[in-house]
C-alpha cells in the first residue's frame, strides 16, 4: 500500500517538474486561450516573492504576453516601479497604462476582468 501511494507521488512531483521545464524563459503565452491582449504589460518583481511567481504564473496560463523587470537587479527599474505605485512592494503590473500594485493572483483576476470590461 505504502509503495503504491509513493509510486503515484513521485509520478506527480515528476509531472509537476516536467511541467515546469517546459515554460518559456522569455514569457511567451502558453495556451491557446486568449483574453483581453494590450499592447504593453510590463511585470516589475522581487525573485524569490511568491506573490511575483504566482502573478507570472497566472499570466503565463491565460496566454499574456509581458515584459518582466526585476527591481532588485536593476535600480532603474526599481524607481520607475516606485514611480508608477507609489511603493516598495512587489509585485506590480502595467497595462496599458494602468496600475496594479502589491496583488495576489485573484486581484490580478479581478484586474483584468475590469479591463476587458472597458
Amino acid at each position: 500500500m505504502k509503495s503504491s501511494v509513493l509510486s503515484r507521488l513521485s509520478a506527480l512531483v515528476d509531472r509537476q517538474a516536467e511541467s515546469k521545464r517546459q515554460r518559456t524563459t522569455d514569457h511567451e503565452p502558453q495556451t491557446t486561450t486568449r483574453m483581453y491582449q494590450p499592447q504593453k504589460v510590463r511585470l516589475f518583481i522581487k525573485p524569490f516573492c511568491g506573490w511575483c511567481a504566482h502573478a507570472m504564473d497566472w499570466l503565463d496560463n491565460q496566454g499574456i504576453k509581458y515584459d518582466v523587470f526585476d527591481v532588485i537587479a536593476d535600480e532603474k527599474a526599481y524607481e520607475e516601479m516606485y514611480r508608477l505605485s507609489g511603493q516598495t512592494q512587489a509585485p506590480v503590473i502595467e497595462v496599458d497604462g494602468r496600475i496594479l500594485a502589491d496583488f495576489g493572483a485573484r486581484e490580478l483576476a479581478a484586474f483584468w476582468k475590469r479591463l476587458e470590461q472597458q
